[in-house]
């Protein structure tokens, strides 16, 4: 367990208690806000640097899914040199009209960058286009693992998981 960063995202506010509906459209009695601890210079800095530790060998690139994520695979960018892309859900409709925002090559191995990962919808979908594109996949990191399925159903699809904190961490106890 990571101490230090649990007791940030704590003191930042970032754990919030009362009854929240998730973008999964699950109920819970809690909620991580990833715009807290994202916008907080503090904790992105930390953050920033635990993922550049875990950045696989091999990497070539990392990458952000639009929005929640961009701010956490720009900082690790940063503290690792590692450059990044941006994978948006849907295309503007306007301008370059990409998917995929940054400069990258077909073959490239990509370490995708996740803010919460509940049921994973969402960094499936950005994984997906990623794949689509021709780069590969297969591991992924969190700041937090809410622990309800969405580690499972990465791996299902081939991916790695590694993730900063779990929410059993973050509330002591298993939610």
């Amino acid at each position: 367990m990571d101490a230090e960063l649990v007791e940030m995202l704590k003191q930042t506010g970032a754990v919030k208690f009362g009854d929240f509906t998730l973008s999964s459209g699950r109920k819970s009695t809690y909620y991580v806000d990833k715009y807290i601890f994202e916008t907080n210079p503090s904790c992105l800095s930390v953050i920033g640097d635990r993922i550049a530790k875990l950045i696989p060998a091999g990497s070539q690139r990392l990458a952000g899914i639009e929005i929640g994520s961009i701010p956490l695979a720009a900082v690790a960018s940063v503290k690792s040199g590692m450059p990044f892309v941006v994978v948006r859900k849907a295309t503007k409709g306007y301008g370059t009209n990409k998917l995929i925002e940054g400069v990258w090559q077909k073959g490239e191995k990509v370490f995708v960058v996740e803010d919460v990962v509940t049921t994973a919808k969402g960094a499936l979908g950005a994984i997906q286009t990623l794949r689509e594109a021709g780069l590969v996949v297969d591991e992924m990191v969190c700041v937090v693992d809410r622990e309800e399925g969405g580690r499972e159903n990465l791996e299902k699809e081939g991916v790695k998981v590694r993730s900063l904190v779990k929410s059993s961490e973050l509330l002591g106890y298993k939610p």
